[in-house]
């Protein structure tokens, strides 16, 4: 007698599956992949400034880039995709089959793993060649890096899967998620230096993930110098941290209780 896989390996397989169908998408592999390296590009082509000691802008957007591409390939891409994938009927029929609603999940978690390791690694790559971004040096710094990382993407990923009940259909569903994506990243230090905003952005955006992955990320490919510059004059790591860990509670809880496998 065959022995029936567990969700976990159900939900690898899922994730296979869901890497193979995404890479049919080639749009929407090249924008995904290549958004933030676009934006690197560009930003870092017209503002060469050195906006700190040691510090150029350049560096400082690719922390930002990093933090918004966990955002962008987790939270804003399963906020929009799975509405279509509702739409069209694809969750009820998967809800009819045996496989277990968490390999679905598992699946979507490997996919955006994937996305972001590679999208990692076309940014430093990138930011190496053409813009002398420096990577860390210190093992400690790394260490940071990978929980912010992991965490963010979890985060992220727990957060779209909740989001995913708010838009009405899968056509709209960009028109909907998108917005608020892009408006974050303007809050949240991707694209201005955080500080220079007004206090009342700044108060706005330390509500959400996205501002305090930058600043981790910051903590991370910046000199140790620079945590002065931030509004709390300190990285305030453990603090990201505890943040971080609730945002991913809260997605979680609202994708357990109230994720929709078919359209109402």
């Amino acid at each position: 007698m065959n022995k029936i896989p567990s969700a976990f390996t159900l939900g690898i397989r899922r994730g296979g599956l869901e890497i193979r169908q995404f890479a049919r998408q080639r749009e929407s592999v090249v924008f995904t992949l290549l958004f933030p390296v676009i934006l690197l590009a560009i930003f870092g082509s017209v503002f060469k400034d050195t906006i700190a000691p040691g510090v150029t802008f350049s560096q400082y957007f690719v922390a930002g880039m990093i933090a918004s591409g966990l955002v962008n390939t987790g939270f804003q891409a399963l906020a929009i995709t799975i509405p279509m994938e509702r739409d069209v009927g694809g969750l009820k029929r998967l809800r009819g089959t045996p496989m277990p609603a968490s390999s679905y999940f598992i699946g979507k978690a490997i996919l955006i793993a994937v996305s972001m390791i590679i999208q990692i690694a076309l940014l430093f790559g990138f930011g190496l060649l053409f813009f002398g971004v420096e990577m860390p040096t210190e093992l400690s710094k790394w260490l940071t890096f990978t929980w912010l990382v992991l965490l963010g993407s979890a985060c992220s990923t727990a957060l779209g899967i909740a989001f995913s009940i708010v838009p009405k259909s899968g056509r709209g569903a960009s028109a909907v998620v998108s917005p608020i994506v892009i408006i974050l990243q303007f809050f949240s230090g991707v694209f201005f230096v955080f500080t220079q905003l007004p206090t009342w952005m700044q108060q706005l955006a330390a509500i959400f993930p996205l501002k305090w992955l930058t600043q981790g990320m910051r903590s991370v490919f910046l000199p140790d110098s620079f945590a002065a510059q931030e509004v709390a004059k300190s990285w305030e790591t453990g603090r990201t941290f505890q943040i971080l860990v609730l945002w991913l509670v809260i997605g979680i809880f609202f994708s357990v209780r109230k994720f929709k496998w078919d359209r109402d």
